[in-house]
């Protein structure tokens, strides 16, 4: 005996005994060791162990996952692993022949092949579980048979489609002949299908009583076989299974029921018996049963129709349907053949393929796929018709195998010139010829004869006798008498018993056919639909239905690679450890296995041609120098057994391939390393680089830097040395000061002491003198009122008193005198008084609140103090405080030299302003003074060339030393009044906008300033400068600063003034009498504009108020809507119109008031007045849309007809507007006063002094009786309407806006002319208003603006008369208005011509030719902004979408009869294209990137263009069908950017998901993408490439280009930088090189980006009730935004956090490797899929949340902010639902903690315990105690917990619930039908160690199921499913949720 027979071999190739008894020992020695597999080749042979073996574990799974075959001991999962890996590699399906005999696993290993490729597929997705779970179901066609107790009684190809990725997306699964006979009779020891005991042990009573069912024992259907059970097999177990698969297939309860229906009514007819009848005894009845009722209720038929049915049959005559009686034998068989079961069967797979299968997108996509046939095994008992055809199958299975390993495999090796010795084999082909190949087979003569009426059994054996009785293959019957032939299979010899024919007509009857149809049964209709819709057509007998499915299957095997199970039953008995040598070594034997092995030890099985062989192996060469095809093969295969060298290919033994797909894979990780290391370094040689780039850019910045730096601090400290310098003075100064104060004080109080000495002597001596003059008077008084009366007495005292009083008078005027001349108290009202005390006395207001916004900022101004402004741009030693001295430079620098001697000058007059410097003496000029001079600025003196305005004295010169001006006028020299220093100051602050000195000026001298004088002087000069000319950016904030310190009502007044010259800009005169008025009364200025119909409105204005907001608050105080066209007019000496635009009102008040001062008048006096007339009509004006507007313009009308503004040669014209008047004033009233009434309204003096009035009085008379508006009674209004039409129409020029210009080109006779821009066109007139030229408005072609040198914007006018350039002040308005009346007409125009021809054969688009109109037609069926109209063609016969670009639109309103608007020469009509190019954005200064240099090596057309691609612009995609027409459909690209026009409106979302769908999924589309978004932005028009902008910016984000293209698509961004969205297209396009997203983009992206925001912001919500914005690119992913949110939080850690998203019936957590808007779009879909079977289209709200989702290493009170936020929130209703176990104390404790969460500390909240106790106690344990217990025990230790915090409760909470088992657990409520011993609702716990099944109710644990004994688990729909244990005999658990 060979060593290798000893203890067996893994594979039976390298046995040494190469015989029968070899083979058959090595089965044996393994068979006892356990060991089942074993190899032959890539073959394997599997031995039925009949136990459940330990080597089906997930373990065992992951283990033999992506190794080859032979690695590892032999296995089916090796096998599995093969076929997947073949077919990933090799891009080819595979396919898995499972044979053997009944009995002998195949089945099984169908299950377990099926169990790992779900396994290896790794997606844990429902459409897995789906296809396992199809095995149970499937097993509706298993039974016990002598041989095998769960025998497939049909055959079953499961074809598995896979992904490209290896993912499982679908699978089909094909039946083949099922045993129908089984259902109506079984051999001894044998059952009929499982599925009927399964259902009478596991049903409900219930529902068993609803069926009228009861045990297996009473159904003779269920009985024949004496056996109802089956040893090992749990019928209500299985039963559940059933069920449970039912569900996860997507079988509805109604379906099941329905099911169970059909299987009960056929039990019950197998109940049913017949009875004789006794007066015929050919005819029989239904014998009266329980059962027969129940059938036909059950079947929802007519019983009587069921029971005719039953005994009768209808024979169809040539004439007429006889109905023949049956006897009681064929009314049995007649039933039996109801084939119900048969039919259900089919409907079953079907529906299972309905839920496994999926359709590919594209007919034309060819899939990946595994096939595994599990197909009945060749057997030798039960010999019908059935098991002729099984046997038949067999043969051609066995051929299949042959053919493979012997014949092909030989041939190949002949035509290679592979040295070989042939190997002999048993060819099966014969006994398939005899059987089906050759003319006359056996199963063609059997359908020969089922096919004659009148054939039978006993004529098809006389047939099959005649004809094969010769051959070898066939073996006929001894004797005429017997009914057996046999058939030599290549397992042996069969004998089969003749009753073949009804059997292969497989008919049914005609009766029970219509019975069906009667039936209310959907699902016996459904299942019997086929048979009923065939008629009388001939239906092909069952011999040949198998025959076709055969071929279909074999058909399919071909085209597979092919890979052999062979199964091998080692005994009858179905006992496990014992081997039946015979029998195995039969099996051996007829399945070639000997041969098998001899071939494949002798054989090649792995080929490769030398191309593949080099492609796939290329890796192991070690130098080109060699021949790549052979050199590998002896340097890894040498010395490792023979391989040969062919003509085209290399031939492998098996483990030759093994060994060098191992070599392969270390040697690509040795490459992998290698170009890491590469890559590495060069990424770290670049980091160096550009390091080292970096050095040198730090050192240059930092060097410009220092410099910078030090120039500033080298100012600074010039600055610092001054204020030192300054300071240092000023302390000297101060402490000679203080010395000359001391020695005074010493002089001064020696003085004083000698003083006091000298006074206090001469005060004794006079106090001695007086006191003896007292003493001498007294004693004289003494001596006198000794001698004088009492009257005398009285007479003296009173003239003692009267002196008193005079002295004491005397005293108290001194003292007032002395007062007032110590006192300048002078307050600023009075000073303004004192300034202006020529304007007249009004009462002055209160000063109003500060204006909006003056208070905002105050901390912000704080910084900008003038000091400081002072101290950074002041020259010199200029400070910022208050001076009397004259300057010797200005304040601060100034270029310009006129700048210089302005700001001098400017000082002198202010200090002579504010009193700091006295008023000079009236000089004379000195001649030949030797001082050098300095003049006034020009600027400054030409501004008495001004319209209207004249200043006095502005041509003078200022001397070196400023004390003497001389000049050739008046010299500033001479006193000047107040108002005309203010004239000046303010002059040169027009005249030189950006000169701040003045403002420093004016500051500086209120700095400080303690002359109070001098002080207000200041502010009001301040005030005046605010309210004409602004302040420079550079000082704006500094002057805000310094006004905020202004005294009294100054600070919000000059605010204010400030605010609004800011926002009307610089004054183009100085202040008006007017506003000279309202500075003394700080109060807005009222002036009075005139309306034409009499009326006058008074209006608020102040001194930056211009026409426009004068017109706007005339307009809103009469209700004027159409504004439009009404100016003001400022009239006095003459009138002209200020418009209605930015002039200054109170800059022509102050012309006016200069003008009457210039004529000697005073300024207050000048009789200016303001007039609201209408200037100019719109081309498109129509009375009727404001009545108060034609009110207006028809009052200014007649106002113009009496004056003689507007005149008319014809008389009738005049006669019949006076009538009109006269008619629109008194209506029929022609009475003669009213008719002169309307004579003096309307007709002028001169025309009323040639004609007598009373003349004209008669002929309007007339008129108006005469007149159409009379009779017809017209409306005023209406008839105002005509007069204002009139009028527009008459004197066009007389409602025209004027312009003075200077031609520039082309030549005219004129240079300088005034252009007339009214409604009618544009005028050239000269002087005397002769007409030069004039232009309608379509002839205009374009107007374009640019910068003058010298004066305002010239304005380049494009005509068909030529081109004119045009300059002046207005020039800017001039455009405005053209532009806008161009682009009014071309809005409201319905005229088109056409540049170009276009020829479409799209029915959507118009055709045209050059040249032709095209009428427009505005129904918005096309969008204009996206470059469409509806036009129609000149005929009108034919209407379709126009290109803007093709057309050009005429300005106008009616046809056009003037053929030059509509023949254009060739250059007009490009100059014509390429304005209106111009217009629509596409001229660009420098031509940016295009494709044009791709394009010249992939495709043609580089430049947009509006028609939709025919072909793909890629080559290589052109001859790609598939690809191709997806390229095509991409033209959805046009209809985005506007490019394409269509009828259909589509969201965005619809059209991005149509440009992006395609290449998310194929690589191949992604650069077409691009270069069709890139090409269409290419030289299109504005719009469309903003459009462009917003696909590229979604493209770049989705995926990258190929790196061909990713050059050009850089340069194509990078030339476009100037582009909003052009850098972060460059930053999206390089993060999209990593990973491309796999979704289209997601409404929020697509939303965004329509509204040009490249920032996203979403709303993330949290458990605790609040949410925050997050900002969320669109590459940003799940585990990103988890860390931003942790971040933002301030969490310590972000591990154990997830993203959900909850949809209105789902809530789904987010895989942290996702992109987050990919996620987002995914489940949206799914979403969207879901509802729109039910409700159509739909939008679907989400709700973000982030929330913990594993409670790893959760320690409560170690992050707070988790805690609160959520660790709290989540777990707090898991307690209140009652989800824990827990006890009373712990209940109560954590209500009294809950309560303060509630309350915090407020105790008057006790009372609500009682109403609050859901909230605190879950919901299950409310009653352990009563509301009183609860309230007692709960307030007993919320008293305890006293001075605890809410936050403090909570973590309280989650320390006391983390100690139980179930914290941090996810709760599910499901209902399970898996488990008959668990209740139908469990609760399942998740948790980190597990999965627990718990009952709802009690809480007891009822499983407990590691994640280790997990085998596998998924979810789809309502369901999740589990596996636990064993993959084969694990414990299955299913269950149904709400979500």
């Amino acid at each position: 005996m060979h060593p290798t027979s000893v203890k067996g071999v893994d594979d039976m190739i390298m046995l040494g005994d190469l015989n029968e008894a070899g083979l058959l020992r090595n089965l044996l020695v393994r068979h006892k060791e356990g060991i089942i597999y074993t190899y032959t080749g890539s073959i394997l042979v599997a031995v039925n162990p009949y136990q459940l073996l330990p080597i089906y574990t997930t373990e065992q799974v992951h283990m033999y996952t992506d190794r080859r075959l032979g690695e590892l001991p032999p296995h089916v999962f090796a096998i599995a692993d093969t076929c997947f890996f073949n077919m990933r590699r090799n891009k080819k399906s595979q396919c898995c022949v499972i044979s053997g005999e009944s009995g002998a696993g195949k089945t099984e290993s169908t299950k377990l092949m099926l169990q790992f490729l779900a396994a290896v597929s790794g997606q844990h997705s429902w459409i897995e579980q789906q296809i396992l779970e199809a095995n149970p179901i499937l097993e509706f066609g298993n039974a016990k048979t002598v041989r095998n107790d769960n025998s497939s009684r049909f055959g079953k190809y499961i074809d598995v489609n896979f992904t490209k990725g290896g993912a499982i997306e679908g699978a089909r699964v094909e039946q083949y002949l099922l045993e129908k006979s089984r259902v109506c009779r079984q051999a001894p020891e044998e059952r009929n299908y499982h599925i009927f005991y399964y259902m009478l042990m596991g049903m409900s009573p219930d529902q068993k009583k609803i069926l009228s069912l009861g045990t297996a024992a009473e159904y003779k259907y269920l009985t024949m076989g004496n056996c109802t059970s089956c040893e090992g097999r749990d019928d209500v177990k299985e039963y559940a299974h059933f069920r449970s698969a039912l569900k996860i297939l997507m079988f509805t309860e109604t379906d099941s029921w329905e099911i169970s229906k059909l299987l009960a009514a056929i039990l019950h007819l197998g109940n049913v018996e017949f009875e004789t009848i006794v007066s015929n005894l050919e005819g029989c009845d239904v014998a009266k049963s329980a059962h027969f009722s129940m059938a036909s209720q059950l079947l929802e038929v007519d019983p009587k129709a069921l029971e005719k049915c039953l005994t009768q049959r209808s024979v169809t005559t040539a004439r007429d349907t006889v109905n023949k009686p049956l006897n009681a034998g064929q009314a049995l068989d007649g039933r039996d053949a109801f084939a119900i079961y048969g039919r259900l069967f089919i409907w079953v797979v079907d529906k299972i393929n309905a839920a496994v299968y999926k359709q590919p997108e594209d007919e034309k996509d060819v899939r990946q796929s595994i096939g595994l046939l599990d197909i009945f095994g060749f057997e030798n008992f039960n010999n019908n018709f059935e098991q002729l055809c099984i046997n038949f199958a067999n043969e051609q299975l066995q051929q299949f195998f042959v053919k493979h390993v012997f014949k092909l495999e030989q041939d190949e090796y002949t035509r290679e010139n592979i040295v070989w010795k042939h190997i002999d084999y048993e060819d099966n082909q014969g006994t398939l010829d005899i059987l089906a190949n050759k003319p006359m087979n056996v199963l063609a003569l059997i359908d020969e004869e089922s096919n004659f009426p009148k054939g039978t059994d006993a004529s098809m054996l006389q047939k099959l006798n005649q004809i094969h009785n010769k051959g070898n293959v066939y073996i006929a019957p001894k004797n005429n008498y017997e009914t057996q032939f046999g058939i030599k299979h290549f397992a042996g010899e069969v004998y089969y018993d003749s009753k073949f024919l009804e059997k292969n007509r497989d008919t049914l009857s005609l009766d029970l056919v219509q019975l069906v149809e009667t039936s209310t049964n959907k699902l016996l209709k459904q299942a019997f639909h086929n048979q009923a819709a065939d008629g009388k057509k001939r239906v092909p007998t069952l011999s040949g239905q198998f025959r076709q499915s055969l071929d279909s299957l074999m058909k399919t095997l071909t085209v597979c690679q092919p890979y052999f199970i062979r199964c091998i039953k080692p005994n009858d008995f179905k006992k496990p450890m014992l081997f039946d040598r015979d029998l195995c070594i039969r099996q051996l034997r007829y399945s070639g296995m000997m041969e098998t092995i001899k071939i494949r030890k002798a054989g090649y099985p792995v080929r490769y041609t030398f191309s593949e062989f080099l492609s796939r192996y290329r890796v192991l060469l070690r130098t080109y120098q060699c021949d790549p095809k052979t050199s590998i093969c002896q340097r890894l295969l040498a010395g490792e057994g023979d391989w040969k060298t062919g003509k085209t290919k290399i031939f492998l033994k098996d483990f030759h391939d093994t060994m060098l797909e191992l070599e392969r894979m270390k040697e690509l990780n040795v490459k992998a390393l290698l170009i890491q290391k590469v890559l590495r370094g060069y990424k770290y040689k670049e980091f160096l680089r550009k390091r080292s780039a970096a050095v040198v850019i730090q050192k240059y910045w930092r060097g410009y830097k220092g410099r910078k730096r030090y120039k500033v601090v080298q100012l600074g400290f010039a600055r610092l040395q001054a204020l030192a310098r300054s300071r240092q003075l000023h302390l000297h100064y101060k402490r000679r000061r203080d010395a000359a104060l001391v020695l005074q004080t010493h002089i001064r109080g020696y003085l004083a002491r000698k003083e006091l000495k000298r006074k206090r002597s001469a005060v004794i001596l006079l106090q001695a003198n007086t006191r003896g003059m007292l003493a001498r008077r007294k004693l004289k008084q003494m001596k006198r009122e000794t001698y004088l009366s009492a009257k005398e007495k009285e007479e003296e005292r009173r003239a003692v008193l009267a002196k008193q009083k005079h002295l004491e008078e005397v005293l108290r005027q001194k003292r007032e005198m002395e007062a007032k001349a110590q006192t300048e108290n002078i307050n600023d009202q009075e000073l303004v008084d004192t300034i202006f005390g020529f304007l007249p006395s009004i009462v002055g207001g209160q000063e109003g609140q500060a204006p909006v916004g003056f208070e905002e900022d105050y901390e912000d101004l704080d910084q900008y103090s003038f000091s400081k402004f002072a101290s950074i741009h002041f020259q010199g030693a200029a400070t910022a405080t208050h001076i009397r001295q004259r300057l010797h430079q200005p304040l601060l620098y100034h270029e310009d030299e006129g700048d210089v001697l302005a700001s001098l000058t400017v000082w002198w007059i202010i200090l002579r302003f504010l009193g700091d410097l006295p008023e000079p003496n009236k000089r004379t000029r000195v001649q030949g003074s030797s001082a050098p001079e300095r003049y006034v600025p020009q600027d400054l003196i030409s501004r008495q060339d001004r319209r209207l305005s004249h200043m006095v004295g502005l041509d003078q010169t200022v001397s070196e030393d400023g004390d003497v001006m001389v000049g050739e006028g008046p010299t500033l020299d001479r006193p000047l009044s107040s108002l005309e220093k203010v004239h000046y100051i303010v002059g040169y602050g027009i005249i030189r906008p950006d000169l701040d000195e003045i403002y420093c000026q004016i500051c500086k001298q209120l700095h400080e300033n303690n002359n109070r004088n001098s002080f207000f002087r200041g502010w009001i000069l301040l005030s005046l400068c605010l309210g004409v000319f602004p302040p420079s950016e550079r000082f704006l904030k500094y002057l805000q600063s310094f006004i905020r310190f202004a005294p009294g009502g100054f600070p919000s007044y000059l605010a204010e003034r400030l605010r609004r010259t800011l926002v009307n800009g610089t004054r183009g005169e100085p202040p008006a009498w007017l506003e000279l008025q309202a500075t003394k009364t700080k109060k807005p200025m009222l002036v009075s504009v005139a309306l034409l119909d009499g009326r006058s409105i008074n209006l608020p204005v102040d001194s930056a108020s211009t026409s426009k907001e004068v017109c706007q608050l005339v307009s809103n105080k009469i209700k004027l809507n159409d504004t439009f066209g009404f100016s003001l007019y400022v009239a006095m000496y003459e009138k002209w119109a200020l418009g209605s635009g930015r002039e200054h009102v109170m800059d022509a008040i102050s012309q006016c008031e200069q003008e009457v001062k210039r004529r000697g008048g005073q300024e207050q006096h000048a009789p200016w007045r303001l007039i609201f007339r209408k200037e100019i009509f719109t081309p498109w004006h129509n009375c009727k849309e404001d009545k108060t507007s034609t009110d207006l313009i028809y009052r200014q009308i007649i106002h113009g007809l009496k004056y003689g503004e507007y005149q008319t040669d014809k008389e009738d014209d005049i006669i019949e507007l006076t009538a009109k008047h006269l008619y629109i004033q008194h209506g029929s009233d022609s009475r003669p006063e009213n008719v002169k009434e309307a004579v003096k309204d309307c007709i002028k003096t001169s025309l009323l002094e040639a004609k007598s009035e009373d003349k004209l009085v008669q002929m309007i008379h007339t008129a108006h009786a005469q007149s159409s508006f009379l009779s017809s009674r017209q409306n005023a209004d209406v008839l105002k309407g005509e007069v204002v039409d009139y009028a527009r129409e008459k004197w066009p020029m007389f409602f025209s806006r004027f312009f003075e210009v200077t031609k520039q080109s082309p030549p005219l006779p004129k240079s300088k002319f005034i252009v007339a821009i009214n409604w009618a066109g544009i005028t050239f007139l000269d002087e005397r208003e002769k007409r030069l030229l004039e232009l309608s408005f379509p002839e205009v072609t374009g107007v374009n603006t640019v910068e003058g040198k010298t004066s305002g914007h010239a304005v380049c006018l494009l005509t068909l008369k030529g081109d004119f350039t045009l300059s002046g002040s207005f020039g800017e308005d001039m455009a405005e208005l053209i532009t806008m009346f161009l682009s009014g007409l071309t809005e409201r125009s319905k005229y088109a011509v056409a540049l170009k021809e276009v020829s479409s054969q799209d029915p959507t688009l118009l055709s045209f030719k050059k040249g032709e109109l095209i009428i427009l037609i505005k129904d918005d069926e096309f969008s204009k902004q996206r470059g469409w109209l509806k036009g129609q063609s000149s005929s009108g016969k034919k209407t379709g979408a126009v290109s803007t670009d093709a057309i050009f639109i005429l300005p106008t309103l009616s046809k056009p009869s003037s053929e030059n608007l509509l023949n254009l020469s060739p250059n007009q009509r490009k100059n014509l294209v390429e304005a209106h190019q111009k217009d629509m954005g596409t001229v660009e200064r420098v031509a940016p990137a295009s494709l044009k240099e791709f394009s010249l090596q992939y495709f043609r057309l580089w430049a947009h263009s509006r028609e939709p691609i025919r072909q793909p612009l890629l080559k290589n995609l052109v001859g790609n069908p598939e690809f191709s027409h997806r390229a095509c459909l991409a033209f959805n690209i046009l209809k985005y950017m506007g490019d394409y026009p269509t009828r259909q409106m589509q969201s965005p979302l619809e059209l991005t998901d149509q440009i992006f769908s395609p290449p998310t999924k194929h690589e191949a589309l992604r650069d077409e993408i691009y270069c069709q978004i890139m090409k269409q932005m290419t030289s299109n028009n504005n719009f469309s490439i903003e459009q462009g902008w917003q696909l590229l910016w979604l493209c770049c984000g989705l995926f990258p280009p190929s790196q061909s293209l990713l050059r050009h698509a850089q340069k194509f961004l990078e030339s476009r930088r100037r582009e909003p969205l052009a850098a972060d297209c460059l930053q999206r396009l390089q993060s999209s090189l990593t990973d491309p997203r796999k979704l289209p983009p997601h409404q929020v992206e697509v939303d965004a980006i329509q509204q040009n925001s490249t920032q996203i912001f979403h709303k993330i919500y949290f458990p605790n009730d609040t949410d925050e914005i997050f900002e969320v690119a669109t590459g940003t992913r799940i585990k990103d935004l988890i860390q931003n949110i942790s971040k933002k939080l301030k969490l310590t850690s972000a591990d154990g956090f997830s993203i959900f998203v909850k949809t209105h019936d789902k809530v789904l957590s987010l895989n942290d490797a996702d992109y987050f808007f990919d996620s987002l779009r995914q489940i949206t879909d799914w979403s969207k899929q879901a509802k729109r079977i039910k409700e159509g289209p739909v939008n679907i709200a989400y709700h973000v949340f982030f929330m913990r989702k594993l409670w790893f290493n959760v320690i409560p009170g170690r992050d707070t902010e988790a805690d609160l936020i959520f660790h709290f929130p989540q777990e707090l209703p898991k307690y209140l639902r009652g989800y824990h176990v827990c006890s009373k104390e712990e209940m109560v404790n954590i209500a009294a903690l809950l309560f303060r969460v509630k309350v915090s500390g407020d105790k008057n909240q006790i009372a609500m315990i009682p109403k609050l106790l859901k909230e605190l106690v879950p919901g299950d344990q409310l009653k352990a105690m009563s509301e009183n217990e609860w309230k007692k025990n709960i307030v007993a230790l919320f008293n305890k917990q006293a001075g605890s915090t809410v936050e403090e409760a909570k973590i309280a909470f989650l320390k006391v619930v983390c100690r139980w088992p179930t914290f941090g657990c996810a709760f599910f409520e499901v209902k399970q039908t898996s488990e008959p011993d668990f209740p139908d609702i469990v609760r399942i716990a998740i948790s980190k160690t597990g999965l627990t099944i718990m009952h709802p109710k009690t809480k007891e644990v009822l499983a407990n199921h590691p994640y280790n004994k997990i085998a596998n688990w998924c979810s789809g729909s309502t369901y999740f499913h589990m596996t636990v244990g064993s993959l084969v005999k694990g414990n299955k658990f299913l269950c149904e949720t709400s979500l």
